[in-house]
């Protein structure tokens, strides 16, 4: 699904599309799609088609269309210290995305059907905790995944404050989702063809409001066991975590404190980010809205608010393009600030080390 906007030649371009045709409209949701580069999450063969707003798939690995994506993030008002629960966490972009948002002391857990592509998800994670000088910029929910089928969860497992499934939804298990929610909570999913956030105002009391039309592959039913038994789906305890680790989170924390203020000190309003060309305008149209499912393609159109008003961006838009960047002019590549001053630090090897979580450069 997807081709609401026009593709990227890179990550930062097709967020800034996103942002034009307003699916991203909030500075945290901007910051963790910037972060967290969806290439990484594609097999190498297929990696050209990344930055389009297109759903990718491949055997059982399945990647939603961008848009989509954005439209969740932004459904679930994603804070610091909440719990999540992604049902059906595949590739673990999204999971990955929300854990730079919750933070150290946020819970992240993802139950996806297929073992071969938690494997996958746990290898992907493992790369971008290795080498990403995202994780470093920000205080990381690391997401732990479970295999099994979502349908099937523990009755003695905790809420959420947070849940999306990633699945369509028949009716019949609507009250089941719901039953994953502490109050206060939002679940979003795709119910009836439409994507669908659900917030839970009280104990028995429920606020649903539509969102967007989408085409989902069903969620797929239970099957029992030789013994007739379901197998219940063990979600990952909640665990505490150690002084030695809650120092380390502390001290990176100091350490950026540290950074930013020697970047105020010296040119007045922090640390800058590496400037980006000038993007061209988005020319807004409808929505394609696309799922494959196995060898069949279904296909639907759904109509974009902004669909009229490309006519006015049309003269804009070449103006825009008027505006050239010399050829030769290539931004300087991010610095690791955080890496730099704690190797910097009088402290044992190992220490230093351990406070960058063994990461590679």
């Amino acid at each position: 699904m997807g081709g609401a906007v026009s593709a990227g030649e890179d990550n930062d371009e097709l967020i800034d599309n996103l942002k034009e045709a307003q699916y991203i409209r909030s500075e945290l949701v901007e910051q963790a799609f910037r972060a967290i580069d969806r290439a990484d999450y594609y097999l190498e063969e297929f990696k050209e088609n990344a930055y389009k707003d297109l759903a990718w798939k491949h055997g059982n690995i399945h990647l939603s269309a961008p848009c989509i994506y954005s439209e969740v993030m932004e459904a679930l008002d994603l804070q610091p210290g909440l719990s999540f629960l992604n049902l059906g966490s595949g590739t673990g972009y999204l999971s990955s995305m929300v854990g730079l948002i919750l933070g150290p002391f946020g819970v992240n857990h993802g139950v996806e059907l297929h073992s071969d592509v938690t494997e996958y998800a746990k290898q992907k994670l493992d790369f971008f905790i290795r080498t990403s000088d995202s994780f470093d910029k920000f205080d990381f929910c690391e997401p732990s995944f479970v295999t099994g089928n979502c349908l099937e969860i523990s009755p003695d497992c905790s809420q959420y404050d947070r849940v999306y499934c990633g699945a369509g939804v028949q009716k019949e298990h609507e009250e089941y989702m719901k039953s994953l929610l502490k109050v206060g909570g939002i679940l979003v999913m795709p119910l009836e063809e439409k994507l669908t956030k659900i917030t839970r105002t009280g104990p028995s009391a429920w606020e649903t409001k539509k969102i967007l039309a989408v085409s989902f592959a069903p969620l797929i039913q239970p099957c029992q066991s030789e013994s007739g038994k379901s197998r219940l789906v063990q979600l990952p305890p909640l665990a505490v975590r150690s002084l030695q680790d809650l120092a380390r989170i502390a001290i990176r924390g100091t350490i950026k404190k540290v950074i930013h203020q020697e970047a105020v000190n010296k040119n007045g309003n922090g640390l800058k980010n590496t400037p980006r060309f000038k993007r061209r305008r988005v020319r807004r149209r409808r929505m394609e809205t696309i799922v494959f499912l196995d060898k069949e393609v279904f296909a639907s159109r759904i109509s974009n608010p902004s669909d009229d008003n490309s006519s006015g961006d049309l003269e804009e838009e070449r103006r825009e393009e008027e505006v050239t960047t010399p050829p030769d002019t290539k931004p300087e590549p991010p610095v690791n600030f955080l890496r730099e001053k704690v190797l910097s630090l009088p402290l044992p090897d190992p220490l230093k080390y351990y406070l960058l979580y063994y990461r590679e450069k």
